[in-house]
């Protein structure tokens, strides 16, 4: 049997690919890592999971749930109010996802204030990348 050999072009690809991914998920290592500090206790992916998966009543009427939009098959795509296509939500299906601090607290702050109807804790930002990190 003949060796198999990739080209040039797409080796260098393929390693650009998986550094990518590695940095990826040491930007997001850095994320949870300041999420835990600020929160000063260890971070649940159990806590996580509950607060992503409940039913909250303080937040605006029509999202009561993070799963109003972002369903409970976070390896898919969820949907806006709007109609608009929301990447999944699970690391593993998007390993790109909670890699950019900016983007992150700006999704946090829209999301939590429409579920919670308040700003999320660090320690409930941790617990839920914690999670969501997991899948």
């Amino acid at each position: 049997m003949k060796p198999t050999t990739i080209g040039a072009a797409t080796g260098i690809a393929f390693i650009l690919a998986l550094a990518g991914i590695a940095s990826a998920a040491g930007g997001r290592d850095t994320i949870i890592a300041s999420y835990a500090a600020a929160a000063g206790e260890p971070l649940s992916a159990e806590r996580g999971k509950a607060l992503f998966m409940g039913t909250h009543s303080s937040g605006k009427p029509d999202t009561p749930s993070c799963i109003t939009c972002h369903t409970d098959n976070l390896k898919g795509p969820g949907k806006t109010r709007a109609g608009k296509e929301i990447e999944p939500m699970a690391v593993s299906a998007n390993p790109q996802r909670y890699t950019d601090p900016a983007f992150v607290e700006k999704w946090f702050g829209r999301n939590c204030n429409s579920v919670l109807g308040r700003e999320c804790t660090p320690l409930e930002k941790g617990d839920l990348l914690t999670w969501l990190s997991s899948l």
